[in-house]
């Protein structure tokens, strides 16, 4: 909240509307100066005298910058000898500046259903968005081996190993992520590229053996955007491999043990995940999206938020992060 507008103004103390030191999300003990650089900021006086009151009266203290992820969701793997879908887009922002008191819309990418038969391409996933940056694209789907293309996205779904599909891979979005890789299809072997990340493009299959799922994008320590893994058909009858994916990333594929990309990761879905690579050449889903803010936690928190954020404050650092849509106001 802003502080009080007329009466008395004090540096600590704990009542909001009066204490400097409360509206800067501070301990109402803390030790604070008028000649501290947040305090500074708060009374808009960058050098010089700050009169008391005056300077303070009707102040909103906000983040000046901060950091902004948006990640769309990904793609879904083609299915029966597939191509891995690619990774949601990527779009960084790593000075966004708020206005106090407006109110900033989260929109989070949905993944979509998986192929509908046995060898059909995956679906793109949905985009996701925040208030005045680029849409970050949903993820290509993965080509399917008997129909279909591979999709373009924020980053490309891997090209199919091909009787009535294309081992064309899809196209990335530019600064967003990558192609996905080249499918393969000869003397009677059939296997899918691996979609692309949004660190790197994924990789051509080969004979039986499916492409790698590109690299992804770290941040706060959490990784997102792996492509997923491309596979050739079945092991048990065909001896059908998946590619391989970046760990911890989100892609489908046997790094991360499963043929699904994480929830709220935009890693694209995988087939044959396991490590054993048993199984049918499935059509993992894409993981949904995810919106985060990240600022130093010298800034207050947010007066007020929609959709239930989760937040932390550690390591320096406040962060809220989005898994459905919302909103939030400084």
């Amino acid at each position: 909240m802003a502080l009080n507008s007329t009466g008395p103004i004090s540096l600590a103390g704990s009542t909001a509307g009066q204490s400097i030191a409360v509206e800067l999300g501070q301990g109402a003990s803390s030790q604070i100066s008028l000649n501290d650089t947040n305090v500074r900021g708060l009374a808009g006086v960058a050098s010089g005298a700050i009169t008391m009151p005056t300077n303070f009266y009707g102040k909103s203290y906000r983040t000046p910058s901060m950091e902004v992820l948006v990640v769309a969701a990904g793609g879904t793997a083609g299915q029966n000898g597939g191509g891995g879908g690619g990774a949601g887009g990527v779009v960084y922002n790593g000075s966004y500046t708020v206005t106090g008191g407006a109110t900033y819309t989260a929109t989070i990418g949905a993944t979509n259903g998986g192929a509908s038969n046995g060898g059909n391409s995956g679906s793109n996933g949905g985009n996701s968005s925040f208030t005045g940056m680029t849409t970050a694209t949903g993820g290509g789907g993965g080509g399917g081996r008997d129909g279909g293309s591979a999709g373009s996205g924020g980053s490309g779904g891997g090209g199919a190993g091909a009787e009535g599909g294309s081992t064309v891979p899809g196209n990335g979005t530019g600064g967003q992520g990558n192609i996905g890789g080249n499918g393969y299809r000869a003397g009677g072997n059939a296997a899918g590229g691996g979609g692309g990340g949004q660190a790197s493009g994924g990789t051509g299959a080969a004979s039986t053996q499916g492409g790698n799922g590109g690299n992804g994008y770290a941040f706060n320590g959490v990784g997102y955007a792996g492509g997923g893994a491309g596979s050739g058909l079945d092991y048990a009858s065909f001896g059908g491999r998946a590619g391989t994916v970046q760990a911890g990333y989100g892609g489908g594929g046997p790094q991360n043990g499963t043929a699904d990309g994480r929830a709220n990761s935009g890693g694209g879905g995988g087939s044959l995940a396991n490590a054993t690579n048993s199984g049918w050449a499935g059509s993992g889903l894409g993981g949904s999206g995810v919106v985060l803010i990240r600022y130093s936690n010298a800034y207050s928190d947010a007066t007020s938020t929609t959709g239930s954020p989760a937040f932390s404050n550690s390591g320096g650092y406040k962060v809220y992060t989005f898994t459905g849509t919302g909103t939030i106001t400084f």
